[in-house]
């Protein structure tokens, strides 16, 4: 009797252990089915989006959208505060002021798009500005002779540089492989994908993402009406040509984290709020799908 009970109690417990392993892969789809993938994507608004308004009447424009990231740029006017100084001419004290309005709504800066000229102290020089701003990473546009010199000074600073994309004939990175090949051999380079420029040159944002697998730091979200047309100005995201449900799909599939920044183009316009509003309700909607 002594020998059946052991024997039972035995197959008690092993029964009870592949019963166990048969109920983990369950919950581990059950998991991933209910993972939210864009926990880890932090949308914000480029202030390019409203270039004809100084900085502190960006900031407003932003508070009132609800959005709390923000990537600034260096040609904004700071305000009549600051004598409408552009932000890459301003003073430490300029910047602690700009700083300050930041942290008073909440708002949170976490690049900033440089540009400087032919020489390494120009960018040097935009770079020490990027350093006051306590940014994560830089966005901007390299010369090419440049690369070395511009990777140095990001390892120096302990910042990224994501290289951006105009349209054919304004910028040399107007295509993937272009930045691809600034990316090589330099380890602080990676890609700020714009959407909205590259079908400008008649390019699939969907097939560019894919091209930069693994590269992609930060987002610019933006939509055209239609491809190969440089001339055209954007539309609210969603509106246009852009496949965002088959970008978004690829983000999610290369695991991508990082800033999604909303960034509108259009001139002549009181506001482009209403636009960004859009925009806003259209990526939740989409990326409320990919939970």
């Amino acid at each position: 009797m002594k020998g059946l009970n052991l024997k039972a109690s035995l197959l008690i417990m092993v029964i009870g252990l592949v019963s166990a392993c048969g109920q983990q892969p369950e919950k581990q789809t059950e998991g991933a089915v209910s993972e939210d993938v864009t926990k880890d994507w932090n949308l914000g608004i480029a202030l390019w989006t409203f270039h004809t308004f100084t900085f502190p009447e960006s900031l407003d424009k932003v508070d009132s959208s609800g959005i709390k990231y923000v990537e600034s740029n260096m040609f904004m006017k700071a305000g009549p505060a600051l004598k409408d100084t552009v932000v890459g001419q301003l003073s430490l004290d300029g910047i602690d002021k700009l700083k300050q309005l930041l942290k008073d709504k909440g708002l949170h800066m976490e690049s900033i798009y440089i540009a400087g000229d032919s020489t390494v102290a120009s960018w040097k020089r935009q770079f020490d500005i990027a350093k006051e701003f306590e940014v994560k990473f830089v966005t901007g546009e390299p010369p090419v002779h440049l690369w070395d010199s511009v990777d140095s000074l990001a390892g120096l600073y302990g910042m990224k540089v994501a290289i951006h994309e105009h349209w054919k004939g304004v910028s040399p990175y107007w295509h993937p492989d272009s930045v691809l090949a600034a990316i090589k051999g330099h380890r602080n380079f990676g890609a700020c994908a714009d959407l909205g420029h590259w079908p400008k040159s008649g390019i699939d944002p969907v097939e560019g993402v894919k091209k930069l697998a693994g590269h992609i730091i930060a987002i610019h979200l933006k939509d055209i009406a239609v491809f190969n047309d440089p001339k055209l100005q954007d539309v609210p995201v969603g509106k246009g040509v852009v496949n965002f449900p088959g970008v978004f799909e690829e983000l999610k599939k290369q695991g991508f984290k990082g800033n999604i920044y909303i960034e509108m183009d259009v001139e002549g316009q009181p506001s482009n709020l209403p636009a960004v509003m859009q925009s806003i309700t259209y990526y939740n909607e989409q990326a409320g799908k990919l939970k």
